[in-house]
């Protein structure tokens, strides 16, 4: 296996659950992370609770559903660390509720983020990744193949990732 020390990884959505948990482990293998939330404090309070030397992770601040967001976070990363290796697409949100009772506002929300954040934050990490032959990862859902009850808007985000 190919060594990770130094490498660089962009974890959307890593102040908490599952990308803050990802950002641990790849700290533990020698990476260096940017962590995102689509707020700053957040982001900043996760960096420092992970305990790591300064500048080995990068907080920031950066909503998936904007393409410009999702921009100037990858130029922020290839300012501070001046390399992109993998991309963690992680960022997600879930409003459950059945087609009859979700409100238009949070279907939006949903598939913004669950979908289009996806398309984002690959648009903005596609050219550095291929200098340097990185990779992307997208966590995904059962939801993508199991719909789980009220949950039409998050079930059609996920389903949208399937394939």
């Amino acid at each position: 296996m190919a060594s990770l020390n130094n490498k660089v990884a962009y974890i959307t959505g890593a102040s908490k659950g599952i990308g803050y948990g990802i950002a641990k482990t790849l700290l533990g293998q020698g990476m260096r992370v940017a962590i995102s939330s689509r707020h700053l404090a957040s982001a900043q309070e996760a960096a420092a609770s992970l305990g790591v030397e300064l500048g080995r992770v990068l907080a920031l601040e950066s909503d998936v559903s904007s393409m410009a967001s999702e921009t100037a976070a990858v130029q922020a990363i290839l300012a501070h660390f001046g390399q992109l290796d993998v991309l963690v697409a992680n960022a997600g949100v879930g409003h459950f509720a059945a087609i009859d009772e979700i409100t238009e506002e949070q279907w939006k929300q949903t598939i913004d983020t669950n979908l289009t954040g996806v398309f984002h934050s690959i648009k903005a990490s596609i050219e550095p990744l291929k200098k340097t032959q990185g990779y992307i990862i997208s966590i995904a859902s059962l939801a993508g193949t199991n719909f789980f009850e009220k949950a039409s808007a998050y079930n059609a985000s996920k389903f949208g990732l399937v394939g």
